[in-house]
């Protein structure tokens, strides 16, 4: 008998598999979520996706969806008759869709380097995520969320940061998201953490604030 329902392959740390989360909660999906060890990635996982071998991976009614941002507009469509992620406006879905590509191939990169990077160049790659979280607050422009009034496709792919930014400038001792810097994206980060959905699926700051410390000591003494 082929396999029904929903099930979720994460890991409990990744802002990756949260945007999986953030979707199907707000379409109301009822899913049974798999934590994975990605030390030693269960067969189940691999068997999903042999390919990249990563989380997230979604499964409905036994076939198995992979990468996060992917997943998130199947999810949307899967479920029409739920919460609309993605805009209606063909046009304003393209948006949605570049600036998206744009926080995870620009934004992501540029902050990454912030968790290990010490002294000046620390503060270089810090300036360097700022100017790319500069270009995409200008996406935020006299709205309330990226998506409008309420959070759409884009809040979900770039939420993450309202969460994990924090921590990383907790660990790092690096300052990013500022009222002076990027007002609008701090104003944000408060009003996407207000949420219930968002705040309701978030990870426990202290054991991630614990990880990513052990995570950046390991880094640099290596």
């Amino acid at each position: 008998m082929a396999e029904k329902g929903v099930k979720v392959f994460g890991m409990w740390a990744s802002p990756m598999v949260i945007r999986v989360e953030w979707a199907l909660r707000l379409k109301g999906v009822v899913y049974e979520y798999v934590d994975e060890d990605l030390a030693s990635k269960s067969d189940a996982l691999l068997r999903r996706n042999p390919v990249t071998k990563k989380v997230p991976v979604l499964v409905h009614d036994g076939k198995p969806i992979v990468e996060s941002t992917i997943i998130v507009e199947y999810i949307d469509e899967a479920w029409k008759d739920g919460y609309p992620i993605m805009p209606a406006d063909p046009h304003d879905r393209a948006q949605a869709r570049f600036w998206a590509r744009f926080a995870d191939d620009k934004c992501n990169a540029a902050i990454y380097p912030v968790f290990t990077a010490t002294g000046k160049a620390q503060r270089e790659v810090v300036r360097e995520a700022q100017r790319c979280l500069k270009t995409l607050e200008t996406a935020l422009e006299g709205k309330k969320f990226f998506g409008g009034d309420a959070i759409g496709y884009l809040d979900v792919v770039v939420g993450w940061y309202a969460y994990w930014l924090p921590v990383i400038e907790e660990v790092s001792g690096a300052s990013i998201v500022t009222d002076e810097e990027l007002p609008l994206m701090k104003a944000w980060f408060d009003r996407f953490l207000a949420v219930d959905v968002v705040k309701d699926t978030l990870p426990p700051r202290d054991k991630l604030l614990a990880l990513n410390m052990a995570r950046r000591a390991q880094l640099l003494s290596a």
